[in-house]
Parts: C-alpha cells; structure tokens; sequence
C-alpha cells in the first residue's frame, strides 16, 4: 500500500471515529491525542462536552480505573493505570464518559467459583446461551475481541495504583516529579531507571504472571478458525504467550517482544534490550546514534502502531452480521478504541464480558438488540460461554497446558 493510500485510508476511519465521538456524547480532555499525531482535523470534529461532570472524571480516575495517559489538570500520564485494573494501557487517548472501575476478578482456573452477576430467571442467561451456540453450530463466521486489562487480573498482574502494594508505589524511591512519569518518552531519556525497574516487573514469559483462562479462550477461538483478531490494550503478551499466533493479536499500546531507539528510530534486538533489562539492570544503547532504547511500547508522546488504522478498518468491514464482536476487561474510555464497538455494522452481535457496564450497552435484557452485556469477570464469562457451546473441555486442556 502506497503512503498516500494509508494516509486517505487513515483520514477515512478519523472521520468515523470523529462523528461517533460526537454522536456518543465523548468528552474530550486532549482531542489532539487521537494518535499522538496532533490531527488538526480531529481537533475541529471533537469537542467537549460541557455536560460531563469533571469531578465525576477525575473521581473515575482515583478509582484505579486504568486508562492510559490522561490526567486531570493536563498531566501527560495519567492513564497507564487506569486498566491494569479495569481495563487500558493506551499512548494515545481520550476519554469518553461512564467508565467502569474494578473490571475483572479473582478466577484463575476452572476450580476457583464461578460469578455471573445475573438472577437465575434475568433472560440474558438465555440469550448468551444462544450466541454460544451460534458459535458452535457455525453461523457466527468470524469473531473480533477487544480486551483490556481485566482479562489478565487473574494472572496476578498487579496494579498500578493500590496503596503500599501497586507498581507506582514501589517507584516512589526515584523520587518521580510524578508516577506517570516512568511512561512519558521525555523523562526517559532523562532518567531511565524507573521504567527499567518496572519493566523488570512486568516483563512477560519470567513464570510469574501466565495466561489466564481469558487469554486461552482466544487461542481456542483461532484453533477452530473463527478468530479475526484480538485487539488488546495491555502490553502484557499473555495472548501470545497462550499460543496465539502473533498476526491474529493486535497490540494497540505495544509490547515488550521488540525494541527501537528513542532517538533515531533504529530496531534493536529485543532479545538483547530483555538482557540488558532482566540480567545487567540497565537501559540498553543504540549503537548507531548513542541514544537510549526501550521496548516497543506506547509512551506518551509517541505515536499507535501505524497498521492501527488501516487494519481496524479491514477488521471491521470484515466483521458483518455473521460475525460476533467481544469486549471483555475494558472500560472503554479511551479512544480511538473506545469506538470500535460502535463502528462494525449496526446489525453485527456485540457482547460484553465485564464486572460493569461500560459503553452503549445496556444493563437489561433487550429483545432483538445486537447487543449483550453479562456482568462478571472476564474469566468466568468466557466458562459460561464455552460450557454453553460444548467447548468447556477444550478450554480447560488449553489452560492446563499453558499452566504446566
């Protein structure tokens, strides 16, 4: 594809995203952060809506919520948190109203209880009863998941803001201007040993943090064929490390597989950056200019990934009224994700996985609506849903695998 190709094919899908953000009431904090390309356009076709509360936003922020990377009163950062315990690790954001707080739960295994939020008689028993067995017989084609950092809450991932125990916490001996700061490019290259010591923490494949029962239901999705793409806003790579090929996770906000210099832009070895990290403690070097590296991960500043874009819009035109999207552990606060659920075809299934109601979806039982909300935590919905489709078996041998 030709680079004046992909610029018309991503000025099409702002314009979408621009006219949703209107039309669905988003409050904007920094609408020039579409994708931390400064858009002026997208700066004329979003405003903010005078209607959202800022005290209800800034207490969404407190309560560890965790969107990337906006802050109240213009912070660069504020959002890396907002998802590790409900849902977010974004570069490029902004913020639209009603996010969920404390997405996602304790279950790590088939043996922990199970906890859907429903009474025995509330009709959407019945109703995700029948999309699994669309899913089974055949007639949903293709399935798009977009997850957030609900989905690894069971693997023991910690959070980024819980008192005495939350990783910013156990950063404060850096003496950080401000937590948020271990993810601004800027600072990094100022200092980068905060970042390399959370990196160490979060670092995937160490044994500590493993797929959970969420990540292996994606896996068993594409084994049978129906995955299209998992789009994730966690920098984690549980997914991957469950077994899912690498070309059916989209990681929206990075990962730590690969890395580049800061300054110039050259790739570096992700094996050897994860050396330098884990083993010798430090911040690997450029070699052709001298600057810092660091994984490929979102800061702010930088930055989506450039495919974003232009894959989203071929998912979404490939995902029609045969195919099921899945939101799960997100509380769809940050945008351009945020709008995803709303941009696949109006007749197109949509189900959401989630302690709380986030988004358009609505907290009842609607007849002949596309959409389903059930609330519960990630791992014991996607239980429900493969105990339904007859899959349950398959699920467990995939997360007895990954476990060992």
């Amino acid at each position: 594809m030709s680079r004046n190709q992909l610029e018309e094919d991503e000025s099409l899908l702002i314009e979408k995203v621009a006219s949703l953000a209107v039309t669905e009431d988003i409050a904007v904090k920094s609408v020039g952060d579409i994708h931390a390309s400064g858009d002026e356009s997208f700066d004329k076709k979003i405003v903010e809506n005078k209607n959202v509360d800022s005290s209800q936003s800034d207490k969404a922020a407190a309560d560890g919520s965790c969107e990337r990377f906006e802050t109240k009163e213009n912070s660069p950062v504020e959002g890396f948190r907002k998802e590790r315990n409900d849902g977010d690790v974004a570069g490029t954001q902004t913020k639209s109203r009603g996010g969920a707080k404390n997405i996602g739960g304790k279950i790590s295994s088939k043996k922990s209880s199970l906890l859907l939020n429903l009474p025995e008689n509330d009709l959407r028993h019945q109703r995700l009863q029948e999309l699994a067995e669309k899913l089974s017989s055949g007639k949903f084609k293709r399935v798009m998941i977009l997850s957030g950092a609900g989905v690894s809450c069971s693997a023991g991932i910690p959070d980024f803001r819980t008192p005495g125990t939350g990783l910013y916490d156990n950063l404060q001996r850096y003496n950080l201007p401000q937590a948020e700061a271990v993810f601004d490019v800027d600072f990094y290259r100022h200092n980068p040993r905060p970042f390399v010591s959370l990196a160490r923490e979060l670092w995937p494949g160490q044994s500590v943090h493993l797929p959970t029962l969420t990540h292996c239901f994606v896996r068993l999705l594409e084994e049978k064929g129906l995955l299209l793409r998992n789009y994730t806003q966690n920098i984690d790579g549980l997914e991957v490390l469950a077994g899912v090929s690498e070309d059916r996770v989209f990681e929206c906000h990075g990962h730590f597989r690969t890395a580049s210099c800061i300054d110039c832009g050259r790739s570096y070895d992700g094996n050897l950056c994860q050396e330098k990290i884990l083993n010798e403690n430090v911040a690997p070097t450029c070699k052709r200019c001298g600057g810092l590296v660091k994984p490929d991960i979102v800061f702010f500043g930088e930055n989506l990934p450039p495919a974003f874009f232009p894959l989203l819009e071929k998912d979404i035109d490939a995902l029609d009224r045969d195919g099921l999207l899945i939101v799960m552990g997100t509380s769809l606060e940050v945008m351009p994700v945020a709008a995803i659920p709303n941009m696949v075809e109006r007749g197109c299934s949509r189900l959401l996985l989630n302690r709380e109601l986030v988004g358009d979806f609505a907290d009842r039982f609607v007849e002949k609506s596309p959409k389903l909300f059930v609330p519960c935590d990630c791992d014991s919905g996607v239980r429900y849903l493969c105990r339904f489709a007859g899959w349950e078996s398959e699920l467990d041998s995939i997360y007895n695998e990954v476990q060992k």
